[in-house]
């Protein structure tokens, strides 16, 4: 087991090697390097030579998300966002500004967040993007102090989404487990199981999932699993009981122990219970591997925040994957982690446009940007973003939470497809309301 709160790169072999590093530009840009010497420097991560660097004409931003841990990794996303950068710069820059971009192995422990975090205040970074951290408690104070702005994490610590500091791309787990609950209810679902992990977090994930089942009278139970285990076949057992008419189960497990979970489950051959999940614990990825419409998944439903893997919405997320990325990370389209870091990117990529040409882009003048509320658009990924007063959400725990909608899917032919098309918004259930009225 790695040593917490010493994250490395991802690319690192070696322990000697730095934290975090300035990433080269493509070779594309070797003919202009004489025109921009100081930025294209490779160099180890933060330090004071960042803070003497020529600011007006370069930026430099963060990614950080757990490798080498097992359950929780998922290096694509840093591996994406190095591509991104190397795009940027092959085509002029992010709003005319060279871009740094800096990752790290945030190896899902609190003392891992609070150091990656610390790399982003000392390296001076406008924003973390696109990151993946279960310890919101731990890093966003950090962040907050130094002023920088943390847009589109993955969402899953309740700090993402009541720091004034954080611009949530997608509405985190609450909104997948919400989601979740009323497409099974649509399903006619008696009675639903929850499979989720046995953590603190997993704890938080119950009441959104009872909130969209109560007004329907739906039966929820509650099934804790270990994170980590070779044999989840008791699991998979009570999960489907007497395998009955209208038994549901709904999966919150991580990739890994969903991986695990799937082969009892197959084992057991149930024959009436339906399985769903939430998109994060399997992906198109997980459905080739376990076998398509022969395999556990086939049929199975799935609640997302953006749309499948197969819509042409991530053509141009393929692009910058085929033609940036370094094949030395493979970054699966279909990990909502990697689309999650693409939306992350594009909100930026807008906001940096908006602060003007030839001004410098902080990390004040981004939250001014996005706090003024004016509305993003992610071309199809998500609803129209924004983080003013109207689109905030009427809770105290949540206020940041401003994209409630998730996507229902089913696995059809092998292949992830929309089970029905758009987006459904899960407010009500988020806000602790009441169902619209048939027809609103």
């Amino acid at each position: 087991m790695e040593p917490s709160g010493h994250p490395e790169r991802r690319h690192s072999s070696s322990a000697r090697q730095p934290a975090c590093r300035r990433r080269r530009t493509m070779g594309a840009l070797a003919a202009t390097a004489a025109l921009v010497p100081a930025l294209l420097a490779t160099s180890a991560c933060g330090g004071p030579a960042d803070a003497a660097a020529d600011a007006d004409h370069q930026i430099t931003l963060m990614t950080w998300a757990p490798a080498d841990t097992g359950a929780a990794d998922r290096p694509g996303m840093t591996a994406l966002a190095e591509a991104i950068g190397r795009e940027l710069n092959a085509k002029g820059g992010l709003a005319g500004h060279q871009v740094t971009i800096l990752t790290c192995n945030e190896h899902n422990t609190a003392d891992g967040a609070t150091a990656c975090a610390r790399q982003a205040v000392t390296a001076h970074a406008a924003a973390v993007v696109g990151s993946y951290s279960q310890f919101g408690s731990n890093f966003v104070p950090a962040l907050e102090a130094a002023g920088i702005p943390f847009i589109g994490g993955y969402g899953l610590s309740t700090p993402e989404f009541s720091s004034p500091l954080s611009y949530p791309v997608n509405g985190g787990t609450p909104a997948l487990l919400a989601g979740s609950g009323l497409q099974l209810v649509e399903a006619g679902c008696k009675t639903v199981t929850l499979i989720r992990p046995d953590t603190r977090a997993g704890d938080t994930l119950l009441g959104y999932l009872a909130g969209a089942l109560k007004p329907a009278k739906v039966k929820l139970i509650d099934l804790k699993a270990p994170e980590q285990s070779s044999d989840y076949t008791p699991i998979a057992e009570k999960a489907i009981g007497d395998d009955r008419q209208g038994n549901c189960i709904t999966n919150a497990l991580g990739p890994e122990p969903t991986s695990n979970l799937l082969d009892p489950y197959r084992r057991l051959g149930p024959r009436n219970t339906l399985l769903a999940s939430v998109i994060g614990s399997f992906q198109q990825s997980v459905v080739d591997s376990t076998g398509g419409d022969s395999g556990p998944l086939g049929s199975a439903y799935a609640t997302g925040w953006y749309p499948p893997e197969s819509s042409h919405v991530w053509d141009a997320l393929r692009a910058t994957v085929h033609g940036y990325g370094d094949g030395a990370v493979p970054i699966d389209v279909s990990d909502p982690g990697v689309q999650t870091t693409w939306v992350a990117y594009e909100v930026v990529q807008q906001t940096a446009a908006r602060i003007g040409a030839g001004k410098p882009i902080t990390a004040k003048a981004l939250r001014n940007v996005l706090d003024s509320g004016e509305s993003i658009d992610t071309a199809g990924a998500t609803p129209p973003l924004g983080w003013g007063m109207t689109s905030m959400l009427a809770s105290a725990d949540s206020p940041r939470l401003v994209n409630t909608s998730v996507t229902y899917q089913q696995v059809r032919g092998g292949r992830l497809t929309e089970q029905q098309q758009g987006f459904v918004d899960v407010r009500w259930v988020l806000a602790g309301g009441r169902p619209p009225a048939q027809g609103n």
